[in-house]
């Protein structure tokens, strides 16, 4: 099934993508793609209704954040080999964790808004893992059990903020506009392994990320364990898995965002992203 959210920003109504492509509306069976509707149960409530049945969605509808109320979105970094090299870093023994923050979350096709000051903004597509029930110190054999569903991830980053203004990288991840997710949450049952995806970003027009879930150095499973042994997971909870090579911070000479540039980026099976670049 898959989930997503419409409607104006802090608008949004729950709805599902029917099979012929309309949007169905959910509001009369849940309050939002969030907390309790991401359970099992209300997920297995969800699967059983006729979307036939239930009113339309305007298909020009605003496509919202597909997850509400997002209680933490943390980030595994330098989680491909080939990217921790063209960063110049190693790669990481155990998985590298920072946090970015809840604010910076928008729908899959808003406005990206590069912050004042803003030298070196970047991109990186990255597979999303929603949490569907509470994971506290369990084990990888039982981690997936607790993902609600997957998305599609732009976690953007200011490259001067992250790496040349002290500390941590939180400041160079978080800026408003950073977080687009989306368009849906497939949960998962629709998606057989989640360790065989294509995923790729195209910056006006041309591909600069190409690769695949297939060379992450820890799993969806790994991560999910591993954070949970550190932090309990609630639902609504998202992990942005890392990304492939192919970002700005890479290339020769480094290519970094400017106003007016445009992203267009998907996972296999999760659906596409497509956002234009502006200036604060």
């Amino acid at each position: 099934m898959k989930l997503m959210r419409v409607g104006p920003k802090g608008q949004e109504r729950p709805a599902a993508l029917h099979s012929d492509g309309s949007i169905r509306d959910l509001s009369g069976e849940i309050e939002d793609v969030a907390d309790a509707a991401l359970l099992p149960e209300t997920l297995d409530r969800l699967r059983g209704l006729s979307l036939d049945s239930l009113p339309v969605i305007d298909a020009d509808s605003r496509i919202g954040a597909c997850v509400g109320n997002v209680g933490k979105f943390i980030c595994i970094g330098l989680n491909y080999a080939d990217h921790a090299a063209e960063s110049g870093m190693e790669v990481p023994k155990e998985p590298v964790i920072f946090m970015k923050a809840t604010s910076a979350i928008i729908g899959p096709n808003d406005t990206i808004v590069l912050p004042r000051g803003a030298e070196k903004g970047d991109w990186e597509v990255e597979l999303g893992v929603v949490i569907g029930t509470e994971a506290k110190d369990v084990s990888e054999e039982d981690a997936l059990d607790h993902v609600a569903g997957y998305c599609v991830v732009n976690d953007l980053s200011e490259r001067a903020f992250q790496l040349e203004h002290g500390g941590q990288w939180v400041k160079g991840k978080s800026a408003d506009t950073f977080g687009p997710i989306g368009p849906w949450m497939v949960t998962r049952d629709e998606v057989a392994d989640p360790a065989q995806l294509s995923m790729w970003l195209e910056l006006n027009g041309k591909r600069v990320q190409d690769g695949s879930t297939r060379t992450m150095v820890f799993g969806v499973a790994h991560v999910v364990s591993y954070l949970s042994r550190y932090m309990s997971l609630q639902p609504g909870d998202i992990i942005s898995t890392g990304t492939p090579p192919g970002v700005g911070l890479g290339m020769t000479p480094p290519r970094f965002l400017k106003e007016g540039d445009e992203m267009r980026l998907g996972i296999e099976g999760l659906g596409e992203q497509h956002q234009r670049v502006t200036a604060s």
